[in-house]
């Protein structure tokens, strides 16, 4: 698991950051929204009590909203960020629609891969 560091040490810093520290810190800020979210769904996956399911779910949703407004604000912040997000979707698009016609020339539709069960060894 990932340790995220204090990069102020509790206390701020003696000058305000420049654009590209803003930026780096926002960017950790997603990195510690993403690792909540995690936590809380790991959580929520392991009970089965109804209302803690339901309110570990909840946090894990708002932390995911976090993360969509630090990535909007880098977005403003820089000029070139969405063209780079955009590149990275469309390269998942390429294999994904080579993954779904290799399955569809075997036969197999896109719901019959899995991870599994990674408990098992």
């Amino acid at each position: 698991m990932p340790t995220f560091t204090d990069p102020f040490n509790q206390m701020t810093p003696g000058r305000k950051m420049t654009k590209r520290e803003l930026v780096r810190a926002l960017r950790l800020n997603i990195a510690a929204e993403e690792d909540a979210t995690s936590l809380y769904e790991a959580h929520a996956d392991a009970t089965d009590d109804p209302l803690a399911k339901k309110v570990l779910q909840d946090i894990a949703d708002e932390e995911r909203v976090h993360v969509g407004e630090f990535q909007r604000l880098i977005s403003i912040l820089l000029a070139d960020e969405d063209k780079w997000l955009a590149d990275g979707a469309a390269e998942v698009n390429e294999m994904a629609a080579e993954v779904a016609a290799e399955e569809a020339a075997r036969g197999q539709g896109a719901t019959g891969a899995t991870v599994g069960d990674l408990t098992e060894g």
